[in-house]
C-alpha cells in the first residue's frame, strides 16, 4: 500500500506538483522580467546585463542592470504579484532582499575602474500594470 499525504496523493504526485509550481513561478518571473525590460527599453535605457548572480551560497541576484542615457548604472529588481492583497509587489522587497541586491551590485562593480553614478530601482508587474519606481532604495 502506498503512503498518501493529507490530500490523498502519493509521493510522485507531490513531486510533480512541486516541480510544476516551481516551473510556473520561474516562467511567470521570466515573463515579468521581459515586460519590465520592454518598459525600460521604451524609456531609452540600454541593457548591461540580465540576471547577474554573485558566486557562492547566499549570494545575491540582480534581475536587470541597465544604463540611463546620462551614464547612470541602474540595478533593477523586478517583482510580480498576481494580486495586491498582501501589500503588492513593491512591498515584497524587504530589508534582506535589498541587502542582497546591494551586495551583488558591489560585487558587480569590482570589475569597474571608475565607479559610475548608480541607483537601485524596482519595477513591479501586477496584472496589466508595469510600474517603475526610480531610486526605490539606497545602498546604505
Amino acid at each position: 500500500m502506498q503512503n498518501l499525504d493529507k490530500t490523498g496523493q502519493g509521493p510522485s504526485a507531490r513531486t510533480t506538483q512541486q516541480t510544476t509550481r516551481a516551473t510556473t513561478t520561474r516562467v511567470l518571473g521570466q515573463e515579468a522580467e521581459d515586460r519590465a525590460w520592454a518598459h525600460l527599453q521604451r524609456a531609452g535605457l540600454t541593457l548591461v546585463q540580465r540576471n547577474y548572480r554573485t558566486p557562492g551560497r547566499g549570494g545575491g541576484e540582480i534581475d536587470l542592470i541597465v544604463r540611463e542615457r546620462d551614464g547612470t548604472l541602474v540595478f533593477v529588481e523586478v517583482r510580480s504579484r498576481r494580486s495586491s492583497s498582501h501589500g503588492g509587489a513593491a512591498a515584497s522587497v524587504g530589508a534582506t532582499k535589498r541587502q542582497r541586491i546591494v551586495r551583488a551590485a558591489q560585487h558587480f562593480l569590482l570589475r569597474w575602474r571608475s565607479l559610475p553614478p548608480c541607483r537601485f530601482d524596482v519595477v513591479t508587474v501586477e496584472g496589466d500594470q508595469v510600474v517603475w519606481l526610480k531610486a526605490a532604495f539606497d545602498a546604505a
